[in-house]
């Protein structure tokens, strides 16, 4: 018990030092906004905006596996990014034109389609 009170004597400024770096680490994790309204897809997060669309464009005929990337900004959708499977074909290329146009009510050449590998 002595080494140990001896410890702490001679040792004041570090153990301060210490004790106050997790004292901030705790801070800023428990200040850390949470994502409440987003749903994990592994590496990324998905807004439920996204995830809506992502279902509606895999149940369009044609239209694969599908990932979707919604822009958003203070004045509203800056720009979405469209990559699934079938995009190479003409007719359903203009089918998730026009579905995420319609569902974000967004100007079609803010709308981006890649077909996937």
């Amino acid at each position: 018990m002595r080494k140990v009170l001896n410890f702490v004597n001679d040792n004041k400024k570090i153990i301060i030092v210490v004790i106050l770096i997790i004292v901030l680490v705790g801070t800023i994790y428990l200040m850390k906004p949470k994502d409440e309204g987003s749903v994990s897809t592994g590496a990324s997060q998905m807004s439920p905006t996204e995830a809506k669309l992502t279902a509606i464009l895999s149940s369009i005929n044609g239209v694969g596996e599908t990932e979707v990337m919604i822009n958003e900004g203070e004045s509203g959708v800056l720009g979405v990014v469209i990559v699934c499977v079938g995009a190479d074909n003409i007719m359903t290329r203009n089918d998730i034109l026009n579905a995420v146009s319609t569902a974000l009510s967004v100007d079609k050449k803010i709308i981006a389609i890649y077909s996937k590998k």
